[in-house]
């Protein structure tokens, strides 16, 4: 077992996936979206420049709803600020209070630990989640990425962060990290940054929200997207590329609810 979370934690297992896919998640303990379970209508989104870089997850989280038939049902809506911790945005912005009466089904919580460090994330992304709970909302940690200009933190540490915070929590992540180690491993010239090094390209965009949709509904992402999808600079991608990267999507989100617990 110490040998499987060994290669699950260092991205070595995407030849073993089609394998592990057939094992039943329920086993982790986490609580996850039942399969085929309708979308929540009312998404909240909390977090920085990763979350609203390239259009904006939320309105991109609305474009793909509105471009399925039928409709998905979302309403997404965010409280953002540059370069904001968790910290930050628990203390200097409204997300309290939007969280306490938006009448949210989901609240998506990204974290930039780069910017931070893992005592402030671990202290305010559980003041989120307790905050999320008591509003009755369902609340996602949103596992962003690794960069170079603060490179003090790396992946993996940023990986085990989340899992320590989903333990101890009993809250479900959208390892959106974890699926860029994954593309980068098997495509590596599909590049998930953007010119700065730091914030998601296109294809980092664009896998970010399927990891997060696909966290939310507990739908394969493969599924998810129809032939057309009118977001800005997402024709830069070819068929082939987004097809990979809602494949990459759906396997980084099994990984990661098959690690043991």
């Amino acid at each position: 077992m110490e040998s499987l979370r060994r290669w699950l934690s260092m991205g070595f297992t995407m030849g073993l996936l089609p394998l592990l896919m057939s094992c039943q998640t329920a086993e982790t303990g986490r609580e996850t979206a039942a399969i085929g379970s309708p979308p929540p209508a009312r998404v909240l989104f909390v977090g920085n420049s990763f979350t609203f870089w390239r259009g904006g997850l939320a309105p991109h989280l609305e474009t793909l709803s509105d471009a399925m038939d039928p409709p998905l049902g979302y309403q997404a809506e965010q409280v953002v600020r540059g370069g904001a911790s968790l910290e930050v945005m628990w203390n200097q912005t409204d997300a309290q209070d939007q969280i306490a009466s938006g009448n949210f089904d989901v609240v998506v919580l990204q974290e930039d630990l780069p910017e931070t460090d893992i005592a402030s994330f671990r202290k305010y992304s559980r003041k989120f989640v307790e905050a999320v709970r008591h509003a009755g909302a369902r609340p996602i940690l949103f596992m962003a990425w690794e960069y170079d200009r603060l490179d003090w933190i790396s992946l993996d540490e940023i990986i085990t962060a989340h899992q320590h915070m989903a333990d101890q929590l009993q809250v479900e992540v959208a390892p959106v990290g974890l699926a860029w180690r994954n593309s980068k491993i098997q495509q590596p010239d599909l590049n998930m940054y953007a010119r700065d090094a730091e914030h998601p390209s296109v294809a980092g965009m664009f896998l970010s929200l399927m990891v997060i949709e696909g966290t939310i509904s507990g739908i394969d992402p493969v599924d998810r997207v129809p032939d057309a999808l009118p977001i800005r600079g997402l024709q830069r991608l070819d068929g082939d590329a987004l097809q990979f990267l809602r494949s990459i999507a759906g396997q980084s989100i099994r990984q990661w609810n098959l690690q043991p617990r």
